[in-house]
């Protein structure tokens, strides 16, 4: 049975999130429901299960059929059925032992914050207009910290007993337009509401509200109620997934 993996690009404001929920518009539903026409029932596995309201530039499912698909003519078709909020980039055939979740080696995603006064429409779906200016050496400071295989308790809303050590191996603030500033940031994997969280504290100090020699007593506290918070979801984007092969 063909395995198939497919990349994505989306504007998450009018979804609740990647994973299926019963009753609410997803990620998921919308892209299962368009292939059901082609491939039948199949479920898709996914590298990031994205939240509520957060986009993404190379997301990547895989999913297995008994059909043997025309690519381009799929691609097509699922590109006019989800259109214009969710873009289908490629499609392909991969080994049967590919996992988009599993597989996956890392992941990139990317934060943007608009500090200048008046907002910019054009980017309100995709950034968050904080409206004043914020210390983007501070700022990277303070991200310093976040470099290195730690527990990121503090920076992560819980889910049962799942670990949240994660390994971050690089992050960076900075400018890419007028009074607009970019967070990368590249980990193995992360957990809930991490990036958010990292932003939000990197704010804090880049604001002058806590000192960024504060980040890491708060990291090393694992505790989510000395965390400051987390970022809003629209500015934050899953960028890509690094596989072995790449």
């Amino acid at each position: 049975m063909p395995n198939y993996r497919l990349d994505l690009a989306y504007i998450g404001s009018n979804f609740h999130g990647y994973a299926s929920q019963p009753g609410i518009r997803t990620v998921q539903d919308e892209l299962e429901t368009a292939l059901f026409h082609h491939t039948g029932r199949v479920e898709t596995a996914v590298a990031g299960r994205t939240d509520k309201g957060v986009h993404a530039v190379g997301q990547v499912v895989n999913f297995r059929c008994d059909t043997d698909l025309n690519q381009r003519r799929v691609m097509r078709s699922l590109n006019k059925q989800l259109a214009p909020d969710i873009a289908v980039t490629k499609i392909e055939i991969v080994s049967d032992d590919f996992h988009a979740r599993f597989s996956a080696m890392g992941r990139h995603y990317r934060y943007l914050i608009l500090t200048r006064f008046a907002p910019d429409p054009f980017l309100a779906q995709t950034a968050w207009h904080y409206g004043s200016s914020l210390d983007i050496d501070a700022m990277n400071a303070a991200a310093d910290r976040f470099v290195g295989e730690m527990d990121f308790a503090s920076l992560c809303r819980r889910s049962g007993e799942t670990s949240t050590v994660r390994l971050v191996r690089r992050v960076k603030w900075y400018e890419i337009g007028p009074e607009l500033l970019c967070y990368e940031v590249e980990a193995s994997s992360f957990c809930h509401q991490m990036v958010r969280s990292m932003v939000s504290l990197c704010v804090d100090v880049g604001r002058g509200k806590i000192d960024q020699s504060e980040v890491i007593s708060i990291l090393l506290a694992r505790d989510r109620g000395v965390g400051r918070g987390a970022a809003p979801a629209h500015g934050l984007a899953l960028m890509k997934v690094d596989y072995p092969s790449q």
